[in-house]
């Protein structure tokens, strides 16, 4: 076990849940990820394996067959998953954030039709809020659902959907004026719709089209899809908690568990960088010693350790903030603020160690290079956590002259 981010007060069934996923990881996840990751492939036994491990159900409560851990306990899950292969722990991320929204906001029905089947890891989430010509700016979302008879009509197109190929649940943010006077905040006239359909590409439902996959330069593996709808039908007890109106609230609170999961992303990533530089730097020599004995490569080892051990304690700060029922926009901001780009520098610092080698795709490094960047735009850029966090420290720190 690293002495780095360590986490205090655990229970025993955490300790052995995330033992359970560390050598799951170190087996099955390590010795594969980067022949995958080169190849786009999705990472299917792997996948098999964290459903049969109950990871797709973590969060979901027991009655409706998940373990009912805490968000911290998924964190640190996702964590170690993302030390192993950063791509695997979206897939579990953006199912969790729509299992998380039904738990949270769901009718009855909701909940009784979609968790038990989640928590089986039978029924894989997505979600969608963004569209081609917004980026971070949600209110500005054109996606239309116009109310016919009992049922909903939606057009639109959405983009950068993670599982959009393999998800077979996924719940879409549109504008719905129905009930909402002209006039109303653009926030107030949105509506979160469930919609089903099979997996794969093409015209999966009527209405319906993932048109394949976005090439990235990193994130590979998973799927990131767009979606286009032209005249999809949906019944009207599929819109998330029966009531129009509050999808903008019900994505934020899912975005901003989906905060702290990055972060937790963000340290899993930094700790696998943080290991492949120290072991490196101990094997690789220069002028008659291992560079590690060099001081210039110390220095970075202190720096990418330190960079490490801060961004963890703020993942789990802000996941404990959430599990005890406050309010967390300021810490899951920050974590994922701090942890993504103290991400992308020890993931740099470890590729600098590595020198010309680095470079070179045999190496694990190269993938990571490729990854990191990711995590300084999902789930809000740094402009737009810094935005939150300003704002809420207005609020806390309010000028009483």
């Amino acid at each position: 076990m690293s002495r780095l981010a360590q986490t205090a007060d655990l229970t025993d069934i955490q300790r052995e849940i995330l033992a359970t996923v560390r050598d799951f990881v170190d087996k099955e996840i390590l010795p594969v990820a980067t022949e995958l990751e080169h190849r786009d492939e999705y990472p299917t036994r792997i996948v098999e394996g964290l459903k049969e491990l109950g990871l797709f159900g973590l969060m979901i409560p027991e009655e409706y067959g998940g373990l009912g851990e805490s968000l911290l306990t998924y964190a640190l899950c996702v964590e170690e998953i993302a030390r192993g292969w950063m791509s695997v722990s979206g897939i579990v991320n953006t199912h969790f954030i729509v299992a998380y929204m039904l738990k949270q906001h769901g009718t009855q029905e909701q909940k009784d039709t979609f968790l038990p089947r989640m928590a089986a890891g039978e029924v894989r989430g997505a979600f969608s809020m963004s569209e081609p010509g917004l980026g971070s700016d949600v209110s500005a979302i054109t996606s239309k659902g116009v109310k016919d008879g009992d049922e909903y009509v939606l057009d639109g197109q959405k983009m950068w959907l993670t599982n959009g190929g393999t998800s077979t649940l996924v719940a879409v943010l549109c504008r719905s004026d129905e009930g909402h006077p002209e006039g109303t905040a653009r926030h107030r006239s949105m509506t979160t719709f469930l919609v089903e359909k099979e997996p794969g590409f093409g015209e999966v439902r009527p209405g319906l089209t993932i048109p394949g996959k976005i090439d990235k330069m990193g994130y590979k593996g998973v799927d990131t899809t767009e979606l286009i709808m032209d005249g999809l039908r949906i019944p009207a007890n599929r819109v998330l908690g029966g009531t129009t109106g509050r999808g903008f609230y019900q994505m934020m609170d899912g975005v901003e568990v989906g905060r702290v999961n990055v972060a937790a992303r963000g340290c899993g990533v930094a700790q696998r960088a943080f290991e492949l530089g120290v072991s490196y730097a101990q094997q690789r020599h220069t002028f008659g010693k291992p560079i590690a004995q060099h001081q210039a490569i110390q220095f970075k080892l202190a720096e990418m350790a330190t960079k490490v051990e801060a961004a963890h304690a703020m993942m789990v700060n802000a996941a404990r903030k959430k599990d005890s029922g406050e309010r967390n926009d300021l810490e899951a901001g920050m974590a994922k603020y701090l942890a993504s780009e103290y991400c992308k520098e020890v993931v740099e610092d470890a590729f600098r160690i590595h020198g010309g080698y680095g470079f070179s795709k045999e190496y694990e490094i190269e993938r990571l290079y490729r990854e990191a960047p990711m995590l300084l735009i999902g789930e809000g850029t740094a402009e737009i956590q810094k935005m939150i966090i300003g704002r809420r420290l207005l609020e806390e720190y309010r000028f009483q002259g």
